[in-house]
C-alpha cells in the first residue's frame, strides 16, 4: 500500500504556497513597469532583478540552519511576514533607491520562506513517493503562475500602483495566516545529526551540489523571460503576452503530473536531457518570435521543458542529501535557482542594451545546452 501524501498539513502549506507565490508572480510583470515609470532603464530592470535574487541567495544558508536548529515554524513565518512589509511598501515607492532596497528586503523573506517550504513539504511526503509530492506541491506555484502575471498585468493597467502593491501584498498576508494553521513537525522529532558530528555554518549541502549547478544554467532563462519579456514583444508588437504566461502554467501542471513519477521510478535521466531540448526550443522561438502564436508555442514548451526538470532536480537534491540537512539542501537548491534568475536578468539587462532584447533567448538556449552538456559528461563518468 501506498503511503499517503494528501494530508491536512499537505493540503494547507499548498495552499499558502499558493498565495505567496500569487503574489511573487503579479510582481513579475508589474516591477519592470514600477521601474520605467521611475524613469528606470534596461540595465536598471536587471540591476532590481538581480539584487531580489542575490539577497535570497545571502539568506538561504541561514534559513537552512535555522530550519534544523530553531524549527520550521519561526523561519517560515519570519519570511512571509518581510514578505508582506516590503512588497506593500511597493504602494509608496518614490524612488528607483528606495525600491532597490526594498527589493533586496523582499529577497530576504523570499529567500527565508521558500527555503522553507521545500523543507516543509519533505518533512509531509514519503521518500518512496518524494518526486511525486514534489510535482503535487508545484502544482500550487504552476496555478498561481497561471493567473498572476496576467492578473497583476490587468490591474496595472486599471489601478494606481498603489492600490496594485497594497492588493499584492494581502495575498502574502493571506498566506501568513493559512502557515498559522500548519501542525508542523517539533524540533525533537526531526532527523538530527549524529553525536560525534562537528557542528559548523557551512553555506551549503555538498550532495545537492550537483543538480543545484544543472539547475542554475535552465534558470538563467527565467531571468530574461520575468525581465524583460513583456518589454521584448511590446516592442515587437506582438500580442498576447498574458496568454504566454497561461499557457506555460498549463504546460508546467501537464509536465509535473508525469515528471515527477517518471522520476521516482526511472531517475532523472529519463527526465532532465528531453526537458532541456523543449526549454531550447522555447529560447530559441523566442529568439524569432513571429507573432503571437509563436509567443504560445514557446510558452507551451517551456513549461513542458521547465516543469520537468525543476521537480525532478529538487527530488533529486533532497533525496541525496542526509535526512538532518534537508533544509540546507533546499537552501542550495533555491540558491541556485535564484543564482541563475538574478545572473540572468543582469546579463541579459547589458545583451539587451547593446544587442536588443531578441538575442537575450539565443544567450538564454546557449545557457541551458551548457548544461545540457554538463549533464551528458557527468552521466558518461557515471557521477550523476
Amino acid at each position: 500500500m501506498k503511503e499517503k501524501i494528501w494530508t491536512r498539513d499537505f493540503a494547507l502549506i499548498c495552499v499558502a504556497n499558493f498565495f505567496i507565490f500569487l503574489g511573487f508572480q503579479m510582481t513579475l510583470p508589474t516591477v519592470p513597469l514600477l521601474v520605467q515609470s521611475l524613469g528606470g532603464t534596461d540595465q536598471i530592470i536587471g540591476l532590481i532583478t538581480g539584487v531580489f535574487s542575490f539577497s535570497s541567495i545571502l539568506f538561504r544558508p541561514y534559513a537552512g540552519h535555522a530550519l534544523e536548529s530553531k524549527g520550521r515554524q519561526p523561519i517560515y513565518m519570519l519570511g512571509l511576514a518581510i514578505f508582506v512589509l516590503s512588497v506593500g511598501s511597493y504602494a509608496i515607492v518614490p524612488s528607483i533607491i528606495f525600491l532597490i532596497l526594498m527589493r533586496l528586503v523582499q529577497g530576504a523573506g523570499w529567500g527565508l520562506s521558500t527555503t522553507a517550504t521545500g523543507t516543509i513539504v519533505s518533512d509531509f511526503t514519503p521518500q518512496a513517493r518524494r518526486g511525486e509530492g514534489m510535482a503535487y506541491f508545484g502544482f500550487s506555484g504552476n496555478l498561481a503562475l497561471a493567473i498572476g502575471p496576467s492578473l497583476g498585468l490587468t490591474l496595472a493597467g486599471a489601478l494606481s500602483y498603489t492600490q496594485l502593491f497594497l492588493i499584492i501584498a494581502s495575498t502574502g498576508l493571506i498566506a501568513f495566516v493559512l502557515a498559522s494553521r500548519i501542525q508542523y513537525k517539533k524540533i525533537e522529532d526531526l532527523p538530527q545529526p549524529e553525536k560525534s558530528t562537528t557542528v559548523k555554518f557551512d553555506i551549503f549541502e555538498k550532495s545537492a551540489v550537483t543538480p543545484s549547478i544543472l539547475l542554475f544554467f535552465v534558470t538563467v532563462t527565467f531571468g530574461g523571460i520575468t525581465s524583460f519579456l513583456p518589454l521584448y514583444t511590446a516592442q515587437e508588437g506582438v500580442s498576447g503576452i498574458e496568454f504566454y504566461f497561461l499557457f506555460y502554467a498549463i504546460a508546467l501542471l501537464i509536465s509535473k503530473t508525469f515528471a515527477g513519477k517518471l522520476y521516482d521510478v526511472k531517475g532523472h535521466i529519463y527526465v532532465f536531457l528531453p526537458g532541456g531540448v523543449l526549454v531550447v526550443l522555447a529560447m530559441l522561438t523566442l529568439f524569432i518570435m513571429p507573432d503571437t502564436w509563436a509567443l504560445l508555442l514557446a510558452g507551451t514548451l517551456y513549461g513542458l521543458g521547465f516543469g520537468s526538470i525543476q521537480p525532478a532536480l529538487q527530488a533529486w537534491a533532497i533525496n541525496q542529501s542526509p535526512a538532518n540537512r534537508r533544509g540546507m539542501a533546499n537552501a542550495t537548491f533555491f540558491g541556485s535557482f535564484d543564482l541563475g534568475v538574478g545572473t540572468g536578468a543582469m546579463v541579459f539587462g547589458l545583451i539587451a542594451t547593446a544587442f536588443g532584447y531578441a538575442y537575450i533567448y539565443l544567450a538564454a538556449a546557449l545557457s541551458v545546452a551548457t548544461a545540457m552538456v554538463i549533464y551528458t559528461i557527468l552521466v558518461i563518468k557515471k557521477w550523476a
